[in-house]
């Protein structure tokens, strides 16, 4: 053995007895951390369910469905890793021997061709990508406004590149050294020497073929110590930066994808996680005088946080593509999911040291006053309000992130205990909290006008307990809802709604004063006692008046009755308009005639998919089914279906005034009047109050003066007054109207 060979053992020992001990030192780092969070029963089973979805979104990469490109080069870099990890193992035979080969695969043509066949599409998978955050990443030279734009903005770039580096060395290494094995079996005479052994590196390995046989052997002991120093390089970079998630996610992902929300691989959407107490168990708050004193509600502290919570964050790759979709984000506002994570990250790294120190001493004095403990997330800055008040809910970054975190789950938490704990909400909630106490709807209009919107109908809306004994006794309960109650253009698709169940000899009826908000406001904006009041009181309502099918028009109330009220005991069928009334299309039960004038066919419409109908509840081809049936052509914005850009009203932003950036409203409004339809189609009366609103708003920016003002409180002044009595529901000359799909299916009815 000659010296070269000697002083790469050396190099290459100590290096990997070095790398491995500082990577598992990240590992146990990591573990501890993750370990400082509360309990959360559930998420370890189903195995099969689990497994199975682990296996569609590790190898199948259907976050990733949107971006092929990105999708294809992610992949084939992800494979390699574990694929050419057996090329390590023999270089660091090949130190000592560089003809070294492992038993039985060192010419096994399968394993080789795959060895070639990754490391190369590796190689172009790390350029591509390389490539994508160079393009896209933000530049010193631009204002902020531009760097704000790009989804790289606040992640580290030096840690993108050190693994971007690491990469790109390991598979240039690995190429380099299948070339020289070429070279030196064709020297020996090797019968493995041939292309069919080295298909993709046989080309440029001939060319050395030439080179003295000392020196081909020289060449494999320093590429593979290369190779071994980069890697251990890595391992050590990776394990003294155990929040170094663009790395560690290789890892952490296929955890926390396995203990995901939700088994079957639906995002973590639809329903709010329960509150729970310090054991992880759901809370009922209805029971108050049974909790204990002490009981932290919420999510105040990092160790408030359950351990899924805090993989979550360590997890987290900076991609950005939750920053990308995010609409506060996008409208100048101060939050970023990813950012959010980030910070999260950071600080759960800091103190988790303490906790575990604290824990360790028990209820001493000492481990009370630890000032690391306790450490209120948002009064300290770890989260800044405006940021953790600026969420809409809508899940964009939950439905992109390919790691799986639960962006929405941990702020409604935050946002719980900043409500229940600290009484720290924005001032136009303490209103809305209160009408809703009081009255049982936002607005805090008395109950007697929630049938203020069937008068002047041709029929009797019939009402339980008055006109029928059971909702069993009609097809459905029709669920009119608070908007649909009590707001002017609300009200204009509660009556289309009973007009064309009306047409299509569907029985129904309604709980008239017997209704109440669903507490979906109350309970996004961390309200949960409120909520649980709400919801108890409905679902005993629904229970009494015998109600089994409900069909509601807000898709919240949708989103709400369907998804959250089984948690309560309330277990219906519940279904939201456009898939009951597509449904009736598809009987032949309803029949559209063609219009006239705006509304003749060929009439362009584009369709706006709510967050709680679409992204959180997958609904989103009955709505377009109805347009079709309607005779009217579809323009779709280029933001459609899962990439849909929320109006801005979810998260119990509704109620709250916007003063940050521009109005998430009006950016979406100005999307949609860009395809030029002539109207714009919603199915939720929060998006039609909110895109009516950002329609005028963006018809007056654009000069337009004959643009109506939006109704007052309706442009955020944090009450959401209803529109007045006489209040013209038709847009200014120019500007495209806005209005529920149920209304401009019942103005084309055929009512032969």
């Amino acid at each position: 053995m000659n010296g070269v060979r000697v002083v790469a053992a050396v190099l290459a020992a100590v290096a990997t007895v070095v790398g491995v001990g500082v990577f598992v030192r990240g590992v146990v780092v990591i573990v501890r951390t993750v370990r400082i969070g509360r309990p959360l029963p559930g998420r370890w089973s189903p195995v099969g369910a689990r497994l199975g979805t682990l296996a569609r979104e590790v190898l199948g990469h259907e976050r990733f469905r949107h971006r092929p490109f990105v999708r294809a080069a992610h992949w084939v870099v992800m494979v390699s890793f574990p694929v050419l990890v057996i090329t390590l193992a023999t270089g660091y035979g090949q130190l000592l021997d560089p003809r070294y080969g492992l038993p039985l695969l060192a010419h096994w043509a399968p394993l080789e061709w795959a060895v070639e066949a990754f490391a190369w599409l590796g190689l172009v998978g790390i350029v591509h990508l390389v490539v994508v955050r160079q393009r896209t990443r933000p530049r010193a030279s631009q204002a902020e406004g531009e760097r704000r734009r790009s989804r790289f903005f606040g992640s580290n770039q030096v840690w993108a590149y050190v693994v971007e580096a690491t990469v790109l060395l390991v598979v240039v290494a690995v190429l380099v050294l299948r070339g020289l094995e070429y070279a030196l079996g064709v020297q020996d005479g090797e019968a493995w020497a041939t292309a069919a052994h080295f298909p993709f590196t046989a080309w440029f390995g001939g060319a050395w073929t030439g080179a003295a046989p000392a020196t081909l052997e020289t060449a494999v002991v320093v590429v593979a110590l290369v190779k071994i120093l980069v890697s251990m390089s890595w391992f050590v970079v990776v394990g003294l930066q155990p929040t170094m998630g663009v790395a560690w996610h290789r890892f952490l992902a296929i955890v926390n994808v396995y203990a995901r929300r939700e088994p079957d691989g639906a995002p973590a959407l639809g329903p709010l996680v329960p509150l729970r107490d310090a054991a992880g168990e759901p809370l009922d708050l209805t029971a108050v005088d049974d909790l204990p004193e002490d009981l932290r509600l919420g999510v105040g502290a990092v160790e408030d946080l359950p351990w899924k919570g805090l993989l979550d964050v360590a997890t987290c790759t900076e991609c950005g593509r939750c920053q990308e979709q995010c609409p506060a984000w996008a409208t100048g506002k101060p939050l970023s999911p990813k950012l959010l994570t980030l910070a999260l990250r950071d600080h759960a790294a800091a103190t988790a040291p303490y906790v575990r120190a604290a824990r360790a001493a028990g209820a001493s004095d000492e481990a009370r006053a630890d000032p690391h403990l306790g450490v209120d997330l948002v009064g300290s800055g770890v989260i800044d309000a405006d940021a953790l008040w600026a969420c809409t809910m809508c899940g964009a970054c939950v439905q992109q992130c390919p790691v799986d975190i639960e962006h929405v789950d941990t702020i409604v938490d935050i946002r719980r205990y900043q409500t229940l704990m600290e009484s720290a909400f924005p001032a136009e909630l303490g209103g809305t909290f209160t009408k809703l106490e009081r009255r049982g709807n936002p607005w805090g209009l008395p109950a007697r006008q929630r049938l203020d919107w069937a008068k002047g109908l041709e029929f009797d809306v019939p009402v339980v307990g008055v006109d029928v004994e059971s909702a069993a006794d009609v097809d459905w309960l029709f669920w009119v809802g608070c908007a649909g109650a009590f707001e002017d253009r609300a009200k204009r698709t509660t009556r289309a709604v009973a007009e064309l169940l009306h047409a299509a000899g569907t029985t129904f009826a309604v709980l008239g004063d017997g209704e109440t908000c669903t507490g979906d406001p109350a309970r996004r904006a961390g309200n949960e006692a409120l909520y649980q009041m709400l919801a108890a009181q409905n679902v005993e309502t629904l229970t009494e008046a015998g109600a089994t099918r409900v069909v509601v028009t807000c898709a919240h109330c949708f989103n709400t009755l369907s998804r959250e009220y089984p948690a309560m005991g309330g277990r219906f069928e519940v279904v939201h308009h456009t898939q009951l009334l597509d449904r009736l299309v598809g009987e032949g039960r309803l029949r559209f005639a063609p219009g006239t004038g705006e509304d003749a066919d060929g009439a362009t419409v584009t369709y706006h998919d709510p967050c709680y109908l679409g992204r959180h509840n997958q609904v989103y081809e009955p709505p377009r089914e109805l347009l079709a049936a309607a005779g009217v052509t579809v323009a779709e914005m280029p933001r459609n279906r899962e990439t849909s850009f929320c109006c801005g009203a979810g998260g119990a932003r509704m109620w709250m005034e916007e003063t940050i950036g521009e109005r998430i409203g009006t950016v979406r409004a100005a999307e949609a009047v860009a395809t030029g339809a002539s109207t714009i189609a919603t199915a939720c009366p929060f998006c039609t109050v909110m895109l009516g609103d950002g329609v005028a708003a963006h018809a007056r920016a654009a000069g337009d003066t004959s643009a109506p003002a939006a109704p007052d409180g309706a442009a955020g002044t944090g009450t959401r007054a209803p529109a007045g009595p006489d209040a013209d529901p038709r847009p200014a000359v120019g500007v495209p109207e806005v209005a529920d799909i149920a209304v401009l299916l019942r103005d084309r009815l055929d009512r032969s």
